[in-house]
């Protein structure tokens, strides 16, 4: 996939039959002729070295059921994912809940 940026313009250019397939799918999703269009919003950190991979969430599609761990919170408190930044208020001793595939942690 070659992406090129000229000032508040971004172009996507599929390399492969695979990413052509995939872009199509994302147009789909996020352009309606006849509505609004949906936005593309960065979800947490983009950092190469870390971990190459950049993650949006597309505004006005609704996500996944939320997931618990079998951990109970120790005291009220926020949990965050450091993911994504997604953060819920957790009472003690409910269930401590798990985004991106990992359990949340307390905002310190």
């Amino acid at each position: 996939m070659e992406i090129s940026v000229d000032r508040n313009v971004v172009e996507f250019k599929p390399g492969n039959a695979q990413e052509t397939a995939a872009m199509e799918l994302l147009w789909r999703v996020i352009v309606d002729c006849m509505r609004e269009n949906k936005k593309l919003v960065p979800m947490g950190e983009y950092i190469p070295t870390k971990e190459n991979l950049a993650r949006f969430v597309i505004e006005g599609i609704p996500g996944g059921t939320t997931q618990w761990s079998a951990l109970k919170a120790p005291a009220d408190n926020t949990y965050y994912c450091s993911v994504c930044n997604k953060y819920m208020n957790v009472k003690k001793d409910s269930e401590i809940p798990k985004c991106c595939g990992r359990d949340m942690e307390t905002m310190d």
